[in-house]
Formats: C-alpha cells, sequence, structure tokens
C-alpha cells in the first residue's frame, strides 16, 4: 500500500512539473521571437553604422581622434563588460559563457569589470575579480547602454583603461549560441572592410565631414553594446526555451515510467488479494 501511494504522489509531482515547464516553455518561445526580430533588426542597423564609419574615415583624419588613437599610457587593465543573465533555467548558456570568460582572462585580478545579468556579477564577486559596476537591475539592459559608454570612454580618455571588451552570447539560431569577445575600444577602422562592403559613393554633408564622424562615433560605440545585449537576450530566451522544453519531454517519459511501476504494484496487490481469499477458502474446506 505504501509503494502504491508513493508512486501515485510522485506520478502527480510528475504531471506537475511537466505542466509547469510546459508553459515556461511558451513562455520562452514567445519571448524568443522578439528578441530574435530585435536582434535582426539590430544587425541591419549595425551594418548601415559600420558602412557610414566606414565611408567617413574615407574621407576625413582620424589619426587624432581621441578613440581611434592608442591608449594614452600602457597600463595593461582593461574594462570588460559582462553581459549574462539574470535568473537560470536556460541550461548551460551562462555556464558556457563563464566559462569561455575565465580562459579568454586567465588573470581575473588584472582587469575591471562591468556586468550586466546577476549571473555574470556574483561569479566575479565569487572568483575575486575587480567589479567595478552592476547594472543588473536595470531592466532593459539597453537602458543602461548611454551610461555605460560614458563610464568606460571617460575612463579610456583619462588612461586608466588600455581597452573595453564586451563578453557575450552570440546569437545564431534557437539551438546555438556561442560566447564571444568584442573589443569595442579603442576604435579600429582600418583593415574591417571585410565584414561589410564599404559604399563607394560621392555625397555632400554638412557642416562638415569631421563633424559629423565625430558625432557617429559615439553613436557607433553604443551600437556595438546594443547589438551585444540584444544578441544575448535572443540566446537566453532560445536557450530556456530548450531546456524548458527538454525537462517538458524527461517529465513525460518519467511518468510513463512511474505509471508502469503504479500498475505492475497494483497487479501485485491485487494478485496477493486473490491468492489469501484462496488460501483462506480452502482452508474453510478443509
Amino acid at each position: 500500500m505504501a509503494s502504491i501511494r508513493l508512486l501515485k504522489g510522485r506520478i502527480k509531482s510528475a504531471r506537475n512539473i511537466a505542466q509547469i515547464t510546459k508553459a515556461m516553455e511558451l513562455v520562452a518561445a514567445s519571448k524568443m521571437k522578439k528578441a530574435q526580430l530585435a536582434a535582426l533588426a539590430g544587425k541591419a542597423y549595425a551594418k548601415k553604422i559600420y558602412d557610414m564609419m566606414m565611408e567617413l574615415a574615407e574621407k576625413t583624419d582620424i589619426s587624432n581622434h581621441p578613440l581611434l588613437s592608442p591608449p594614452k599610457g600602457l597600463t595593461g587593465k582593461r574594462a570588460v563588460i559582462v553581459i549574462s543573465s539574470n535568473k537560470g533555467l536556460c541550461g548551460g548558456l551562462n555556464t558556457n559563457l563563464l566559462r569561455y570568460f575565465v580562459s579568454t582572462y586567465p588573470d581575473i585580478k588584472k582587469n575591471s569589470y562591468i556586468t550586466l545579468g546577476k549571473k555574470g556579477a556574483e561569479f566575479i564577486v565569487r572568483v575575486g575579480g575587480s567589479l567595478q559596476a552592476d547594472f543588473s537591475s536595470s531592466i532593459p539592459f539597453v537602458s543602461t547602454v548611454p551610461a555605460l559608454i560614458d563610464m568606460v570612454t571617460g575612463q579610456y580618455l583619462r588612461g586608466e583603461i588600455d581597452a573595453v571588451d564586451v563578453v557575450y552570447n552570440e546569437f545564431f539560431s534557437a539551438l546555438k549560441q556561442t560566447p564571444v569577445k568584442k573589443q569595442i575600444l579603442p576604435l579600429r577602422v582600418e583593415g574591417l572592410g571585410q565584414e561589410y562592403e564599404s559604399i563607394k559613393t560621392d555625397f555632400v554633408i554638412e557642416p562638415s565631414i569631421g563633424e559629423v564622424f565625430d558625432l557617429l562615433v559615439p553613436q557607433y560605440l553604443e551600437n556595438q553594446i546594443r547589438d551585444a545585449i540584444l544578441q544575448s537576450e535572443a540566446s537566453e530566451h532560445s536557450a530556456r526555451m530548450v531546456a524548458m522544453r527538454n525537462a517538458t519531454d524527461n517529465a513525460v517519459s518519467l511518468i510513463g515510467e512511474l505509471t508502469l511501476l503504479y500498475n505492475k504494484a497494483r497487479q501485485e496487490k491485487i494478485t496477493y488479494e486473490i491468492s489469501d481469499m484462496v488460501t483462506a477458502r480452502l482452508a474453510v474446506e478443509g
């Protein structure tokens, strides 16, 4: 009797889990579609603003631009922006990202870190890294981009750091998200034309190409961070959708196995009861 009651309880718990994970899968799928559209739209915008940067860089003197010049002093220190998720239940997404982060920056204490996402912030504090700022509570993350850019560009122009990197999950598909590192400072204009095809046209710009280029550089930097955030969010929702789907499938499989055990236990109980009845009848007749 105890075994049957235990199996019935486990079957009920597995069914409840399957219902919850199925609901979470549907929610994640809905968010993934929106995040995927935003990430794809962001890539199109990134291409256009990059083309403009390349075109204007060829038409003006950029040698004296502070964000295109080498750092003032070689401190050996970098500012690393780590974009993770605030919540778990997304498979190995954060684990793979943090493993890649550790392999990329083996000397954790050498650099300073800025985080978007509690998982990354908790990890950096746990391993003894210098957490300069945490924007995990700012939702959505894209709202922090202007303040984030002001912080890192100010440090770079003052010579406090040599470079600024972003570590995040690049979204490729619902089944593939890959941790990557992207350097956003110092800006590199020369030699980057292989990724995007530059537009070769003549045009008139007012007030001047140099002034427009100076205004475009901060926009380009913001776009680099914004694109990384959108890629990371699309990766998170995709990974969570797949993880919840796998959890639902496992729960359904467990329900089947438990149901089979329950039926066997119940059949054994019925067999024992019949056997007891027959034995008692034979004893009475004898």
